[in-house]
């Protein structure tokens, strides 16, 4: 029996389920929005006082606010590979940036389509692997059958996107966020009157580097030295990450006008007590945190790992505007949108439905969070590989060599005070320890391998980024960066 016979028995099993669900209730609309580069401390709503996002602010109050949201891998290939299957990057051999995520995965599409929704996706995807300005073919989309989107572009003033079976190259017209979002305006405006519900994903570029595209009046607003950077980010870098942060604080105002502009036009259309709506971000960004340059994620700290996650549905009640304790990971995301929209989950998926954390916010408070970095590449590659857990008050990290990192996430907001292997610390340790090797055992990794494990078990070696002499380019050439592992060099 084939790969793709199996696929289309799935497939065909979750319609026929599906269809003999209570059709009386009707399925709700989605849009997932998701972000890029967006880390979670850095919006208005979650306490920042510098940055201006008064749209997502004001959704915030609208929404369950899941604040313990962590990047299952915080990069963006392995994050979306992970979001459109539900599964790991120790599963999918997803953990590396532009590779092709297999036709054989069940993906996020596919599932909606066989259960009777219309699917659309605008913008960046990053799991086609056939190079960044090439196109996304038709049948590589995993399901997707509406589709104006591009590989990879961050050419925000010029950014190109392929329009459905067209083979030719466009370009998004002005700022592409703006543009984006007011594509997905009018996709939903031309297929609302369908009998069948949409699942709109709208993936947008910014706010992630260049930091100086972003659009000039909103970078007025933020001048460099009326700008403040946390206290954990050391003297050499202030400099180089204030000047970046005026561009990404600019990004986020830009990208909170346009997710406003789709929420209205939810609004405007009469569906939204009857949509489930979802902003979130790939990963976040290190903007000089722990001595890491700006531009860096991969890394475990709250600043790379920690993004946000708001979610509104159907009938929330009392629940909008409550605050999430209980923390997720990635592949936690897929099934817990099925099921609430009464779409059987698929035995493939890893992650758990968490629609009752949804539905009770309060529920399941130190539940851990897995999350994980097997090989880091490019210029994260001297830095070590990772698994760890976050839960809502700890975050807890091994490295192949044995426990490596532990904050007090509560009481130490910066992670500054690493209580790793600390006596008094010794009980809290061992439970994080202990839900650490439970949650990867479940998912059929008995120990926590060394990277090679991964580039072998997957066919990886003599990739150019595993290469300890690659590197990508820096605004400035040649730096010497003292990391909390290692210190090491970008030429």
């Amino acid at each position: 029996m084939t790969t793709n016979y199996l696929l289309a028995l799935i497939i065909g099993l979750i319609a026929f389920s599906s269809c003999n669900k209570n059709e009386q209730t009707p399925k709700p609309y989605v849009v997932f929005i998701l972000t890029d580069q967006w880390r979670a401390s850095s919006l208005g709503y979650a306490g920042d006082d510098m940055v201006q996002t008064p749209h997502l602010d004001e959704f915030t109050k609208a929404a369950v606010n899941f604040k313990n949201t962590v990047s299952v891998t915080p990069v963006c290939t392995p994050y979306r590979a992970s979001l459109m299957t539900g599964r790991y990057p120790s599963s999918t051999g997803m953990f590396i940036n532009d590779l092709y995520l297999p036709s054989e995965e069940l993906c996020f599409a596919e599932i909606f389509n066989a259960a009777g929704y219309n699917t659309a996706y605008l913008g960046k995807w990053h799991l086609d692997g056939h190079g960044r300005g090439s196109n996304v073919a038709p049948e590589r989309r995993q399901g997707w059958t509406f589709w104006k989107g591009s590989e990879c572009d961050h050419n925000y003033v010029n950014e190109h996107y392929f329009d459905n079976d067209n083979p030719d190259k466009k370009h998004w017209e002005g700022y592409s966020t703006y543009a984006i979002a007011d594509e997905a305006n009018n996709y939903m405006e031309n297929v609302v009157k369908n009998d069948n519900p949409f699942c709109l994903f709208v993936s947008l570029g910014t706010p992630h580097f260049p930091h100086q595209t972003a659009p000039e009046e909103l970078k007025a607003l933020y001048p460099p030295e009326k700008l403040s950077l946390p206290p954990n980010v050391p003297e050499n870098w202030k400099e180089e990450a204030l000047k970046e942060l005026q561009g990404y604080y600019a990004h986020c105002t830009a990208t909170d006008k346009a997710i406003g502009d789709i929420i209205n036009k939810v609004k405007e259309l009469g569906i939204y007590d009857n949509s489930i709506i979802v902003f979130t971000s790939d990963h976040g960004e290190m903007m000089g945190g722990h001595d890491f340059r700006p531009y860096m994620k991969h890394q475990p700290f709250s600043e790379s790992a920690n993004v946000p996650f708001l979610v509104a549905y159907p009938n929330m009640g009392n629940n909008a505007g409550k605050v999430a304790e209980a923390a997720i990971t990635t592949p936690d995301i897929l099934p817990s949108l099925l099921a609430l929209c009464n779409i059987d989950i698929p035995e493939t998926i890893e992650g758990y439905d968490l629609s009752s954390i949804f539905k009770s916010p309060e529920q399941d408070k130190e539940r851990a969070a897995l999350y994980m970095n097997l090989s880091p590449f490019g210029i994260a590659f001297p830095t070590d590989e990772y698994r760890a857990v976050r839960t809502n008050q700890y975050t807890y990290v091994q490295t192949p060599d044995g426990p490596s990192m532990l904050f007090d996430d509560k009481n130490d907001f910066y992670q500054m005070n690493n209580l790793v292997n600390q006596p008094e610390y010794k009980e809290v340790q061992q439970k994080l320890e202990k839900q650490l090797i439970e949650e990867l055992k479940r998912i059929g990794e008995e120990e926590i391998h060394p990277r090679e494990y991964y580039l072998e078990k997957f066919g990886y070696f003599g990739r150019k980024e595993f290469r300890e002499d690659y590197h990508i380019a820096s605004v400035n050439d040649v730096k010497t960066v003292v990391s909390p592992y290692k210190t090491f060099e970008i030429k």
